[in-house]
């Protein structure tokens, strides 16, 4: 995927002297899973809307196949979308609910007949083309909603907080569907959602929102082990942000002098983390380590112990009274071993300087 399939260029959208998003630009290849992720009012289904006509930009382009679609209704895009609320119409079958958007651009009997029957095997609901949305569970409902939107083969599919309605349990297992089905189909979907692990499983790269603009685009794996400003960095996974006292630079490596005086060698300085009011080290919970003993390392004391089944959370004070979070796996922390004088470590390069 290197190609530019559908690109959004300088999106700018105001509301009156509101500014909800400044300078999108966005160049996504055909078949990619792109999410929006940020939190609520940070644009991104403002973006989304426009790609789909729904909002007009203030400023800038959006364009499918290098031609620009502003000037295209809605209706005439060609654009597939999923909602949170399912849309679906309560007095039709879930077969006829499905060849709705066949039926309106005049398709054949019999090429309405044998698409329903692909969606229904796609989305995993044969047998149910007779039952009416009511008759069914929430996940049932947005499976069918997916198929309607894929039923007339769009090039694009947007999705709009489309699981959120759901339990948890149940939302993981549509998320399995979704890219079951994003890999069976290749169609491009634009994503968003609030909910950083959804993201992390459906996307093939992912567009940080925050303040009406892009933090940072990558895959899960680059934003979370890569992030390039403070906000990626506390908004993917979790993180400890330890405040420094003292920063010495070295070419492509810092130290850090945290405010007890323990110092942190070798940290890898990252260009582009911004600027910060206060120096701050980013280390994930996962990366600490506990030290017995008064060797080498961060002192802490223990404030409490969360059994979370196959992980432990256990928190933390610093010598200055900053609370931290180490998580570990269940059996590997021992409550009846953090006594007494500890220290925790971390591989310098598994954290981040913000200055």
């Amino acid at each position: 995927m290197t190609d530019s399939f559908l690109t959004i260029s300088g999106f700018r959208k105001t509301f009156g002297s509101i500014v909800a998003v400044e300078d999108v630009s966005l160049n996504i290849p055909k078949g990619e899973f792109l999410t929006f992720l940020g939190p609520s009012g940070s644009g991104k289904s403002t973006t989304l809307y426009a790609v789909a006509g729904f909002d007009d930009p203030s400023a800038g382009d959006i364009s499918i196949d290098g031609r620009s679609i502003l000037a295209t209704p809605p209706h005439k895009r060609n654009i597939g979308m999923v909602f949170q609320r399912y849309t679906l119409f309560p007095h039709l079958p879930v077969g006829e609910n499905i060849a709705f958007p066949l039926r309106v651009r005049g398709h054949s009997a019999a090429d309405i007949a044998k698409t329903v029957k692909a969606m229904l095997s796609l989305v995993r609901l044969e047998g149910f083309e007779d039952r009416l949305p009511a008759q069914l569970s929430g996940g049932q409902q947005q499976r069918v909603a997916l198929a309607r939107a894929l039923a007339y083969d769009p090039p694009v599919l947007l999705m709009d907080e489309p699981l959120s309605a759901l339990d948890k349990k149940l939302r993981e297992e549509i998320q399995v569907e979704i890219r079951r089905i994003h890999q069976e189909t290749g169609v491009t979907i634009l994503y968003v959602t609030h909910d950083q692990e959804e993201a992390l499983r459906l996307s093939d790269r992912i567009a940080v929102f925050n303040h009406g603009r892009i933090e940072q685009v990558g895959s899960g794996e680059d934003l979370y082990a890569r992030p390039a400003t403070r906000f990626v960095a506390g908004f993917i996974g979790d993180s400890n942000f330890l405040k420094v006292r003292e920063v010495e630079r070295r070419g492509s490596a810092a130290s850090a002098i945290l405010p007890d005086g323990t110092r942190i060698e070798n940290i890898p300085a990252h260009a582009g983390n911004g600027h910060a009011a206060t120096p701050e080290l980013m280390v994930r919970p996962q990366s600490l380590k506990f030290v017995q003993g008064s060797g080498a390392g961060l002192a802490v004391k223990v404030k409490d112990v969360t059994f979370l089944g196959d992980t432990s959370s256990v928190l933390l004070e610093t010598g200055w009274g900053q609370e931290i979070w180490l998580r570990g796996a269940g059996s590997a922390v021992k409550t009846n071993a953090l006594s007494g004088p500890l220290h925790v470590e971390w591989n310098p390069a598994d954290s981040h300087l913000f200055c």
